[in-house]
């Protein structure tokens, strides 16, 4: 408590601060480009079987190309061509009668496909013939960049405990760069998958360090506003997305272009802070002196610090019990923090599950890819502001469990649309994605205030793994829709009223003081948190 007090008094939110957010933005915005990026690049337009290397003689070469694919391709129950199926021969009786096609052989494509490149120059589908029996391969390219994000995150977290949030951040700064770059130049999909698994470990440590920092400078009053509204940056630059790609539809240019923006911010590294809080944890009061007082100089309040010498920063600011290391074992060594764990685990799989399940699926609504896109970036913003008030208002856990519930209702809801009604289905899509964004949003402070703080990095980055592991599923889970189409949606469904229900057994934080050991969570020590706040 002693050194958020030092913040406040030096400014908690002032134009330190404020620089230090903006000297990170331009990295952060890599984040949601990288993250939804799979829908664009790997995106699947119109295709048929390519017909123009056959040779069936001379009364196939004189029909036209209209006659040569009625002979050739079946038509879906649509009135399209088939995307995947041709006639195992030439059905020319079908020039007279198309309508006939009961009982006739097909075979799969035989020399590749056409594509429609009205929407998209090139993409991942398009340049290996990702589709049909290789169709699954899109989605697991997905899954293969969020393992590296799951087991980046577990790297980056230590890195930056144990050398420092700035080091690390360049690290993973440079990593994600190098990475990202050479992926542009992949000459096959198995070299891409890899990239893009080390782009996804690096740009982990991006999201993870940069929220560290942001939050360990800024004071207790403002981190609720912080931590929800900065949130905006993520949905700022999901929406332009869509308008960048819009203009650059190569996927190779397109990758480069998503990457552009950290070579500004390995520039914008030199002049960031490092974390003071973690400076004193480790020993180095010198170096967090030395940021205590720029910081002190930019917000116009150097009196403050020049009462404060070393020795008395040393000995006035404690921020770690040195008798004793706690791990992630004790997470599941006395009762209450088990089932803690356990619940906010379970919360954590399901609510990024749910909201990587919406997020990644926006080409079945039959509306341009690009505007479905732009949509689900915008219904984020009234989604982040929703949580600001609403957890002040209503409180944490009611406002965790509704957003839930409200995601699993719009996606149940979705199920029962007709197909042909896409802009119905974009609305009620839109909207749980809006939910989906408020309760993945909110989950993050809502962990913090539930454990201890001698667990509470502990406790968010077991949470954290199990997010990444729900959105690494995320993808599978879509693909079961050949099994039978209305599966994953009542699988996402089924996860997020879960997960809703799971909040409710949950205690509510809001005007309670945190805990601050195991035995304020094994203890019922309720009362006591709350009048603490009163005091």
């Amino acid at each position: 408590m002693k050194f958020d007090n030092v913040l406040a008094d030096l400014n908690g939110f002032g134009r330190f601060q404020l620089r230090t957010i903006l000297l990170m933005l331009t990295a952060r915005m890599t984040l949601p480009l990288n993250m939804m990026l799979n829908n664009l690049i790997a995106a699947v337009p119109s295709h048929r079987c390519d017909i123009t290397s056959l040779n069936y003689g001379d009364a196939f070469r004189n029909l036209s190309l209209e006659e040569r694919l009625i002979v050739s391709i079946p038509v879906q129950e649509d009135g399209t061509l088939s995307s995947c199926q041709m006639f195992a021969e030439p059905q020319y009786h079908l020039l007279m009668n198309s309508s006939n096609m009961t009982d006739l052989p097909t075979v799969p494509c035989q020399n590749g496909w056409v594509y429609d490149n009205t929407s998209f120059k090139s993409t991942l589908a398009t340049e290996w013939d990702l589709v049909c029996d290789k169709r699954s391969l899109n989605k697991a390219l997905a899954t293969i960049f969020f393992i590296g994000v799951m087991l980046g995150a577990a790297v980056f977290g230590y890195l930056s405990d144990r050398f420092g949030r700035k080091k690390a951040l360049l690290v993973s700064y440079v990593t994600s760069t190098i990475f990202g770059f050479t992926s542009a130049f992949s000459s096959n999909f198995i070299m891409f998958a890899a990239l893009r698994f080390l782009t996804g470990f690096g740009l982990s440590g991006i999201g993870l360090i940069t929220v560290a920092l942001r939050v360990e400078w800024v004071d207790i009053k403002h981190r609720n506003a912080v931590g929800n509204l900065l949130g905006l940056d993520w949905s700022i630059f999901t929406a332009l997305l869509p308008i960048v790609a819009y203009f650059v539809n190569d996927w190779r240019y397109l990758v480069a272009t998503v990457t552009s923006p950290l070579c500004l911010g390995i520039i914008c590294w030199w002049w960031l802070p490092e974390s003071a809080r973690w400076l004193i944890s480790n020993g180095k009061v010198e170096s967090a002196h030395f940021y205590l007082t720029k910081c002190a100089k930019v917000n116009g309040r150097e009196q403050f610090m020049a009462d404060i010498n070393l020795e008395v920063l040393s000995k006035e600011i404690p921020v770690e019990n040195e008798n004793r290391r706690y791990s992630f074992l004790d997470l599941v060594r006395t009762p209450r923090m088990r089932r803690l764990t356990l619940l906010t685990g379970i919360v954590w799989f399901a609510s990024a599950c749910t909201y990587y399940g919406i997020s990644l699926n926006i080409d079945g609504f039959g509306v341009n890819i690009f505007l479905t896109q732009f949509i689900y970036g915008a219904i984020e913003l009234p989604a982040i502001a929703f949580v600001f008030f609403s957890f002040d208002k209503i409180g944490r856990r009611l406002t965790q469990a509704g957003t839930q519930f409200l995601t699993g209702l719009c996606i149940l809801c979705n199920m029962f649309i007709p197909q042909d009604k896409g802009p119905v289905q974009t609305v009620v899509g839109a909207l749980g994605k809006m939910f989906a964004e408020a309760a993945y949003g909110s989950v993050f402070l809502y962990t913090m205030e539930l454990y201890p703080t001698v667990l509470r990095q502990n406790g968010l980055g077991f949470c954290y793994v199990l997010g990444q592991i729900g959105v690494a599923v995320s993808p599978i889970i879509s693909l079961l829709d050949e099994v039978w189409g209305r599966l994953p949606s009542i699988i996402f469904t089924l996860l997020a009223f879960v997960a809703g229900l799971l909040t409710l057994v949950l205690r509510e934080t809001r005007n309670i003081c945190l805990p601050e050991t195991i035995e304020d969570v094994e203890q019922t020590r309720y009362w006591a948190l709350f009048f603490c706040n009163m005091s």
